[in-house]
Protein backbone atom coordinates (compact mmCIF):
# COMPACT_ATOMS: atom_id res chain seq x y z
CA UNK A 1 0.00 0.00 0.00
CA UNK A 2 3.00 2.31 -0.01
CA UNK A 3 2.96 3.22 3.27
CA UNK A 4 5.71 4.69 5.29
CA UNK A 5 6.30 3.10 8.89
CA UNK A 6 8.65 4.11 11.59
CA UNK A 7 11.62 2.71 11.04
CA UNK A 8 11.85 0.63 14.28
CA UNK A 9 9.46 -1.00 17.00
CA UNK A 10 10.81 -2.63 20.13
CA UNK A 11 10.52 -6.00 18.24
CA UNK A 12 13.42 -5.48 16.37
CA UNK A 13 16.67 -6.87 16.63
CA UNK A 14 15.48 -8.85 19.83
CA UNK A 15 14.89 -12.30 20.19
CA UNK A 16 11.32 -11.97 19.32
CA UNK A 17 12.15 -11.82 15.47
CA UNK A 18 12.41 -15.23 14.75
CA UNK A 19 15.36 -16.12 12.84
CA UNK A 20 13.70 -18.73 10.41
CA UNK A 21 11.44 -15.56 9.43
CA UNK A 22 15.07 -13.20 8.64
CA UNK A 23 16.38 -16.40 6.64
CA UNK A 24 13.98 -17.02 4.51
CA UNK A 25 13.06 -13.59 3.31
CA UNK A 26 16.98 -13.50 2.88
CA UNK A 27 16.80 -16.15 0.49
CA UNK A 28 13.49 -14.71 -1.06
CA UNK A 29 15.25 -11.13 -1.58
CA UNK A 30 11.80 -10.06 0.53
CA UNK A 31 12.79 -6.83 2.70
CA UNK A 32 12.16 -7.27 6.18
CA UNK A 33 8.86 -6.69 7.10
CA UNK A 34 8.01 -3.04 9.04
CA UNK A 35 5.22 -3.17 11.81
CA UNK A 36 2.93 -0.11 11.88
CA UNK A 37 3.05 0.85 16.00
CA UNK A 38 1.86 4.20 17.10
CA UNK A 39 1.86 3.75 20.73
CA UNK A 40 4.99 2.33 22.51
CA UNK A 41 5.31 0.61 25.34
CA UNK A 42 7.00 3.66 27.33
CA UNK A 43 3.19 5.61 26.30
CA UNK A 44 4.88 7.94 23.79
CA UNK A 45 3.15 8.38 20.70
CA UNK A 46 4.94 7.99 17.39
CA UNK A 47 4.26 9.13 14.00
CA UNK A 48 3.08 7.26 10.57
CA UNK A 49 2.36 8.97 7.12
CA UNK A 50 -0.49 7.03 6.63
CA UNK A 51 -2.04 6.32 9.82
CA UNK A 52 -1.32 9.77 11.81
CA UNK A 53 -3.87 10.57 10.27
CA UNK A 54 -6.17 8.59 11.20
CA UNK A 55 -4.71 8.30 14.64
CA UNK A 56 -5.50 11.93 14.87
CA UNK A 57 -9.43 10.98 14.70
CA UNK A 58 -9.17 9.91 18.45
CA UNK A 59 -10.14 12.24 21.01
CA UNK A 60 -9.78 12.50 24.55
CA UNK A 61 -12.80 10.55 25.40
CA UNK A 62 -12.61 7.74 22.87
CA UNK A 63 -8.89 7.21 24.49
CA UNK A 64 -10.46 6.79 27.68
CA UNK A 65 -13.23 4.69 26.02
CA UNK A 66 -10.57 2.43 24.43
CA UNK A 67 -8.70 1.74 28.30
CA UNK A 68 -12.31 1.37 30.32
CA UNK A 69 -12.88 -1.63 27.01
CA UNK A 70 -9.78 -2.83 27.34
CA UNK A 71 -10.13 -2.74 31.33
CA UNK A 72 -13.47 -4.23 31.91
CA UNK A 73 -13.27 -6.94 29.21
CA UNK A 74 -9.77 -8.48 31.66
CA UNK A 75 -11.83 -7.94 34.20
CA UNK A 76 -14.68 -9.88 32.73
CA UNK A 77 -11.81 -12.74 31.74
CA UNK A 78 -10.45 -13.08 34.95
CA UNK A 79 -13.97 -13.43 36.37
CA UNK A 80 -14.91 -16.05 33.68
CA UNK A 81 -11.83 -17.92 34.38
CA UNK A 82 -12.93 -18.35 37.95
CA UNK A 83 -16.33 -19.35 37.03
CA UNK A 84 -14.63 -22.29 35.12
CA UNK A 85 -12.37 -23.21 37.91
CA UNK A 86 -15.15 -23.26 40.33
CA UNK A 87 -17.03 -26.03 37.82
CA UNK A 88 -19.51 -22.88 36.91
CA UNK A 89 -18.43 -23.05 32.75
CA UNK A 90 -17.58 -26.42 31.19
CA UNK A 91 -14.64 -24.41 29.55
CA UNK A 92 -13.46 -20.98 28.91
CA UNK A 93 -11.36 -19.08 26.43
CA UNK A 94 -9.08 -16.61 28.00
CA UNK A 95 -8.06 -12.95 25.91
CA UNK A 96 -5.84 -11.47 28.56
CA UNK A 97 -2.89 -9.48 26.35
CA UNK A 98 -5.02 -9.47 23.38
CA UNK A 99 -7.11 -6.49 25.08
CA UNK A 100 -5.79 -4.20 22.31
CA UNK A 101 -6.09 -6.55 19.32
CA UNK A 102 -9.60 -6.82 19.84
CA UNK A 103 -10.94 -3.33 21.23
CA UNK A 104 -9.20 -1.33 18.51
CA UNK A 105 -10.62 -2.99 15.81
CA UNK A 106 -13.83 -3.52 17.11
CA UNK A 107 -14.83 -0.22 18.16
CA UNK A 108 -13.34 0.55 14.39
CA UNK A 109 -16.34 -1.08 13.15
CA UNK A 110 -19.42 0.57 12.11
CA UNK A 111 -22.45 -0.61 12.99
CA UNK A 112 -23.88 -2.09 9.85
CA UNK A 113 -20.55 -3.86 9.30
CA UNK A 114 -20.84 -7.55 9.87
CA UNK A 115 -18.31 -9.52 11.94
CA UNK A 116 -17.31 -13.09 12.19
CA UNK A 117 -15.18 -13.76 15.13
CA UNK A 118 -14.04 -17.31 16.56
CA UNK A 119 -14.11 -18.11 19.72
CA UNK A 120 -11.51 -15.79 21.57
CA UNK A 121 -13.47 -12.54 20.90
CA UNK A 122 -14.97 -11.70 24.03
CA UNK A 123 -13.19 -7.96 23.39
CA UNK A 124 -14.78 -7.61 19.82
CA UNK A 125 -18.30 -8.91 21.66
CA UNK A 126 -18.23 -6.22 23.58
CA UNK A 127 -17.59 -3.00 20.99
CA UNK A 128 -20.98 -4.55 19.57
CA UNK A 129 -22.82 -4.20 22.33
CA UNK A 130 -23.24 -8.49 22.77
CA UNK A 131 -24.03 -8.79 26.43
CA UNK A 132 -21.23 -10.54 28.12
CA UNK A 133 -23.63 -12.35 30.34
CA UNK A 134 -24.98 -14.16 26.89
CA UNK A 135 -21.77 -14.83 25.62
CA UNK A 136 -21.24 -17.47 28.59
CA UNK A 137 -24.07 -19.65 27.90
CA UNK A 138 -22.19 -21.60 25.22
CA UNK A 139 -19.56 -22.21 27.96
CA UNK A 140 -21.75 -23.42 30.44
CA UNK A 141 -23.22 -25.79 27.89
CA UNK A 142 -26.91 -24.07 27.90
CA UNK A 143 -27.15 -22.51 24.67
CA UNK A 144 -25.82 -23.45 20.93
CA UNK A 145 -24.67 -19.52 20.74
CA UNK A 146 -26.33 -17.45 23.60
CA UNK A 147 -27.34 -14.07 21.25
CA UNK A 148 -29.13 -13.38 18.31
CA UNK A 149 -26.42 -12.32 15.76
CA UNK A 150 -29.27 -9.86 13.87
CA UNK A 151 -29.40 -7.90 17.01
CA UNK A 152 -25.89 -6.50 16.49
CA UNK A 153 -24.44 -8.00 13.34
CA UNK A 154 -21.88 -10.27 15.41
CA UNK A 155 -22.00 -13.72 14.44
CA UNK A 156 -22.32 -16.57 16.79
CA UNK A 157 -18.93 -18.14 17.89
CA UNK A 158 -16.75 -20.85 15.96
CA UNK A 159 -15.63 -23.58 17.46
CA UNK A 160 -14.23 -25.63 14.04
CA UNK A 161 -10.90 -23.69 13.19
CA UNK A 162 -11.21 -21.13 10.71
CA UNK A 163 -14.46 -22.42 9.54
CA UNK A 164 -15.74 -18.65 9.52
CA UNK A 165 -13.45 -17.69 7.24
CA UNK A 166 -15.44 -19.11 3.57
CA UNK A 167 -18.43 -17.98 5.45
CA UNK A 168 -17.34 -14.24 6.24
CA UNK A 169 -16.17 -14.25 2.38
CA UNK A 170 -19.63 -15.66 1.46
CA UNK A 171 -21.44 -13.10 3.30
CA UNK A 172 -19.22 -10.30 2.10
CA UNK A 173 -19.86 -11.16 -1.80
CA UNK A 174 -23.80 -11.16 -0.61
CA UNK A 175 -23.28 -7.77 0.45
CA UNK A 176 -21.31 -6.61 -2.49
CA UNK A 177 -24.40 -8.11 -4.67
CA UNK A 178 -27.30 -6.42 -2.44
CA UNK A 179 -25.47 -3.13 -2.71
CA UNK A 180 -24.99 -3.14 -6.57
CA UNK A 181 -28.94 -4.13 -6.55
CA UNK A 182 -29.78 -1.74 -4.27
CA UNK A 183 -27.73 0.97 -5.99
CA UNK A 184 -29.46 -0.19 -9.57
CA UNK A 185 -32.80 0.44 -7.93
CA UNK A 186 -31.89 3.88 -6.50
CA UNK A 187 -30.72 5.35 -9.93
CA UNK A 188 -33.50 3.61 -11.49
CA UNK A 189 -36.04 5.26 -9.01
CA UNK A 190 -33.71 8.86 -9.54
CA UNK A 191 -34.66 8.47 -13.41
CA UNK A 192 -38.65 7.96 -13.03
CA UNK A 193 -38.44 11.12 -9.90
CA UNK A 194 -38.39 9.33 -7.23
CA UNK A 195 -35.53 10.45 -4.57
CA UNK A 196 -33.85 7.74 -2.95
CA UNK A 197 -31.78 7.31 0.27
CA UNK A 198 -28.45 5.54 -0.20
CA UNK A 199 -27.85 3.01 2.22
CA UNK A 200 -24.50 2.84 4.09
CA UNK A 201 -21.69 0.79 2.48
CA UNK A 202 -20.98 -2.37 4.76
CA UNK A 203 -18.07 -4.42 5.52
CA UNK A 204 -17.27 -7.91 6.70
CA UNK A 205 -14.41 -8.56 9.17
CA UNK A 206 -13.19 -11.95 10.14
CA UNK A 207 -11.03 -12.95 12.72
CA UNK A 208 -8.81 -15.90 13.17
CA UNK A 209 -5.70 -16.95 14.67
CA UNK A 210 -2.06 -17.71 13.85
CA UNK A 211 -2.83 -21.19 13.81
CA UNK A 212 -5.73 -21.29 11.99
CA UNK A 213 -3.51 -19.84 9.01
CA UNK A 214 -2.73 -22.96 8.43
CA UNK A 215 -6.12 -24.35 7.50
CA UNK A 216 -7.30 -24.82 3.81
CA UNK A 217 -10.52 -22.84 4.66
CA UNK A 218 -8.00 -19.59 5.23
CA UNK A 219 -6.26 -19.84 1.66
CA UNK A 220 -9.65 -20.59 0.23
CA UNK A 221 -11.46 -18.05 1.44
CA UNK A 222 -8.68 -15.65 0.67
CA UNK A 223 -8.67 -16.69 -3.26
CA UNK A 224 -12.56 -16.03 -3.12
CA UNK A 225 -11.99 -13.25 -1.56
CA UNK A 226 -9.42 -11.34 -3.94
CA UNK A 227 -11.32 -13.08 -7.33
CA UNK A 228 -14.73 -11.14 -6.55
CA UNK A 229 -12.78 -8.43 -4.78
CA UNK A 230 -14.69 -9.06 -2.01
CA UNK A 231 -15.22 -6.32 0.91
CA UNK A 232 -14.11 -8.03 3.98
CA UNK A 233 -11.00 -7.44 5.84
CA UNK A 234 -9.16 -10.50 7.25
CA UNK A 235 -8.35 -9.65 11.27
CA UNK A 236 -5.54 -12.57 12.38
CA UNK A 237 -4.18 -12.21 15.76
CA UNK A 238 -0.50 -13.64 15.20
CA UNK A 239 -1.21 -14.64 19.32
CA UNK A 240 2.54 -16.70 18.74
CA UNK A 241 1.31 -19.99 20.23
CA UNK A 242 -1.71 -22.44 18.58
CA UNK A 243 -1.74 -24.14 21.68
CA UNK A 244 1.87 -25.30 22.38
CA UNK A 245 2.74 -24.63 18.26
CA UNK A 246 4.98 -21.63 17.99
CA UNK A 247 4.28 -19.20 15.06
CA UNK A 248 7.52 -20.50 13.81
CA UNK A 249 6.27 -24.06 12.71
CA UNK A 250 2.81 -22.17 11.20
CA UNK A 251 4.96 -19.68 8.80
CA UNK A 252 8.43 -18.50 7.34
CA UNK A 253 7.65 -14.99 6.86
CA UNK A 254 5.11 -13.18 8.17
CA UNK A 255 2.15 -13.53 8.15
CA UNK A 256 0.77 -10.50 6.82
CA UNK A 257 2.80 -11.20 3.59
CA UNK A 258 0.86 -13.65 2.46
CA UNK A 259 -1.73 -11.17 1.59
CA UNK A 260 0.65 -10.26 -1.63
CA UNK A 261 0.20 -13.60 -3.01
CA UNK A 262 -3.70 -13.21 -3.14
CA UNK A 263 -3.16 -9.86 -4.89
CA UNK A 264 -4.42 -7.59 -1.81
CA UNK A 265 -2.83 -5.59 0.88
CA UNK A 266 -1.25 -7.09 4.26
CA UNK A 267 -0.27 -4.91 7.26
CA UNK A 268 1.45 -5.78 10.23
CA UNK A 269 0.14 -3.80 13.44
CA UNK A 270 1.70 -3.86 16.86
CA UNK A 271 -1.14 -5.64 18.42
CA UNK A 272 -0.67 -4.25 21.94
CA UNK A 273 -0.85 -0.96 20.51
CA UNK A 274 -4.78 -0.10 20.20
CA UNK A 275 -4.17 3.59 18.52
CA UNK A 276 -2.20 2.03 16.03
CA UNK A 277 -4.50 -0.96 15.36
CA UNK A 278 -8.02 0.81 15.57
CA UNK A 279 -6.26 3.29 12.55
CA UNK A 280 -5.11 0.39 10.62
CA UNK A 281 -8.74 -1.15 11.08
CA UNK A 282 -10.47 1.95 10.40
CA UNK A 283 -8.21 2.15 6.61
CA UNK A 284 -8.73 -1.32 6.11
CA UNK A 285 -12.41 -1.23 6.60
CA UNK A 286 -12.67 1.79 4.52
CA UNK A 287 -10.76 -0.17 1.70
CA UNK A 288 -12.76 -2.71 1.90
CA UNK A 289 -16.55 -0.57 1.69
CA UNK A 290 -15.13 1.67 -1.26
CA UNK A 291 -15.23 -1.72 -3.58
CA UNK A 292 -11.24 -1.83 -3.57
CA UNK A 293 -11.27 -5.22 -2.20
CA UNK A 294 -9.89 -7.44 0.63
CA UNK A 295 -7.10 -6.59 3.49
CA UNK A 296 -5.08 -9.03 5.72
CA UNK A 297 -4.10 -7.28 9.11
CA UNK A 298 -1.85 -9.25 11.11
CA UNK A 299 -1.50 -8.32 14.91
CA UNK A 300 1.28 -8.93 16.67
CA UNK A 301 0.41 -10.02 19.67
CA UNK A 302 0.87 -12.15 22.34
CA UNK A 303 -1.45 -14.63 24.31
CA UNK A 304 -0.42 -14.14 27.88
CA UNK A 305 -2.42 -16.76 29.76
CA UNK A 306 -2.98 -20.36 28.81
CA UNK A 307 -4.53 -21.47 25.37
CA UNK A 308 -7.76 -22.39 27.28
CA UNK A 309 -8.28 -23.42 31.04
CA UNK A 310 -8.20 -27.04 30.03
CA UNK A 311 -4.54 -25.78 28.98
CA UNK A 312 -0.86 -25.42 30.70
CA UNK A 313 0.90 -23.16 29.04
CA UNK A 314 4.04 -24.00 31.38
CA UNK A 315 4.50 -27.48 29.53
CA UNK A 316 5.84 -25.76 26.34
CA UNK A 317 6.97 -22.42 26.53
CA UNK A 318 9.53 -20.51 29.20
CA UNK A 319 8.11 -17.94 31.95
CA UNK A 320 10.82 -15.34 30.95
CA UNK A 321 9.04 -15.17 27.30
CA UNK A 322 5.34 -14.26 29.56
CA UNK A 323 8.05 -11.63 31.34
CA UNK A 324 8.91 -9.95 28.21
CA UNK A 325 5.61 -9.69 26.74
CA UNK A 326 3.81 -8.32 30.23
CA UNK A 327 6.23 -5.35 29.54
CA UNK A 328 4.37 -4.56 26.53
CA UNK A 329 0.76 -4.76 28.30
CA UNK A 330 -1.45 -2.82 26.22
CA UNK A 331 -3.60 -1.62 29.47
CA UNK A 332 0.08 -0.10 30.62
CA UNK A 333 0.79 2.00 27.35
CA UNK A 334 -2.67 3.59 27.25
CA UNK A 335 -2.14 4.32 30.88
CA UNK A 336 1.01 5.88 30.77
CA UNK A 337 -0.31 7.57 27.72
CA UNK A 338 -3.28 9.20 29.45
CA UNK A 339 -1.38 10.30 32.46
CA UNK A 340 1.26 11.83 31.00
CA UNK A 341 -1.46 14.07 28.44
CA UNK A 342 -3.89 15.03 31.48
CA UNK A 343 -6.46 13.45 30.19
CA UNK A 344 -7.43 10.57 32.87
CA UNK A 345 -6.58 11.03 36.62
CA UNK A 346 -6.58 8.28 39.65
CA UNK A 347 -10.30 9.56 40.13
CA UNK A 348 -11.29 8.07 36.10
CA UNK A 349 -8.54 4.98 36.55
CA UNK A 350 -10.66 3.93 40.24
CA UNK A 351 -14.04 4.33 38.37
CA UNK A 352 -12.85 2.03 35.67
CA UNK A 353 -11.99 -0.57 38.72
CA UNK A 354 -14.76 0.21 40.55
CA UNK A 355 -17.24 -0.81 36.92
CA UNK A 356 -15.17 -3.61 36.11
CA UNK A 357 -16.15 -5.04 39.69
CA UNK A 358 -19.94 -4.48 38.76
CA UNK A 359 -19.61 -5.94 35.55
CA UNK A 360 -18.03 -9.17 36.96
CA UNK A 361 -20.71 -9.17 39.76
CA UNK A 362 -23.48 -8.77 37.12
CA UNK A 363 -21.94 -11.89 35.21
CA UNK A 364 -21.66 -14.00 37.97
CA UNK A 365 -25.06 -13.61 39.47
CA UNK A 366 -26.28 -14.24 35.61
CA UNK A 367 -24.49 -16.95 35.24
CA UNK A 368 -25.59 -18.73 38.68
CA UNK A 369 -29.22 -17.83 37.54
CA UNK A 370 -28.49 -19.46 33.38
CA UNK A 371 -30.42 -22.35 33.80
CA UNK A 372 -30.32 -25.50 31.31
CA UNK A 373 -32.71 -25.34 28.74
CA UNK A 374 -35.71 -28.12 28.49
CA UNK A 375 -34.28 -30.66 26.40
CA UNK A 376 -37.30 -31.03 24.05
CA UNK A 377 -36.16 -27.61 22.65
CA UNK A 378 -33.64 -29.66 21.05
CA UNK A 379 -36.51 -31.54 19.30
CA UNK A 380 -38.09 -28.22 18.45
CA UNK A 381 -35.50 -26.54 16.50
CA UNK A 382 -34.25 -29.00 14.76
CA UNK A 383 -36.42 -28.34 11.83
CA UNK A 384 -38.47 -25.12 10.94
CA UNK A 385 -41.68 -27.02 10.35
CA UNK A 386 -42.71 -30.29 11.96
CA UNK A 387 -41.46 -33.23 10.53
CA UNK A 388 -42.99 -36.87 11.16
CA UNK A 389 -39.42 -38.66 11.59
CA UNK A 390 -38.57 -35.68 14.92
CA UNK A 391 -42.19 -36.48 16.70
CA UNK A 392 -41.52 -39.95 16.52
CA UNK A 393 -38.19 -39.79 18.30
CA UNK A 394 -39.81 -36.91 20.45
CA UNK A 395 -42.46 -40.06 21.41
CA UNK A 396 -40.28 -42.45 22.17
CA UNK A 397 -38.49 -39.64 24.47
CA UNK A 398 -41.12 -38.57 26.67
CA UNK A 399 -41.85 -42.91 27.14
CA UNK A 400 -38.15 -43.43 28.07
CA UNK A 401 -38.53 -40.41 30.40
CA UNK A 402 -42.10 -41.72 32.18
CA UNK A 403 -40.03 -44.87 33.03
CA UNK A 404 -38.25 -42.93 36.12
CA UNK A 405 -41.22 -41.16 37.29
CA UNK A 406 -41.77 -41.52 40.47
CA UNK A 407 -38.19 -42.70 41.48
CA UNK A 408 -37.02 -39.98 43.47
CA UNK A 409 -40.38 -39.89 45.67
CA UNK A 410 -39.28 -43.97 45.95
CA UNK A 411 -35.92 -43.13 47.44
CA UNK A 412 -37.57 -40.33 49.58
CA UNK A 413 -39.73 -42.81 51.32
CA UNK A 414 -36.75 -45.80 51.66
CA UNK A 415 -34.76 -43.55 53.73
Amino acid sequence: MGATHLPSTEFDGTELDDQLEAQAEAALGVPPTEMVQLLGPDGTLGTDSVFSEYAARLDAEKLRGFYADMASIRRFDQEATALQRQGQLALWVPLTGQEAAQIGSGRASQPQDYIFPTYREHGVALTRNVDLAELLKQFRGVSNGGWNPKDTNFHLYTLVLAAQTPHAVGYAMGIQRDQKLAEAQRLEGAQGGVEGSAEPKAAVMVYFGDGASSEGDVHESMVFASSYNAPVVFFCQNNHWAISVPTAVQTRIPLSNRAKGYGFPGIRVDGNDVVAVHAVTEWALEHARQGNGPVLIEAFTYRVGAHTTADDPTKYRESSEEALWREKDPLDRLEKYLRAEGVADDAFFAKVAAEGDELAAYIRKSTYASDAPDIRTAFANTYVEAHPLVAEELAWFEEYSAGFAGEDEGEGAGR
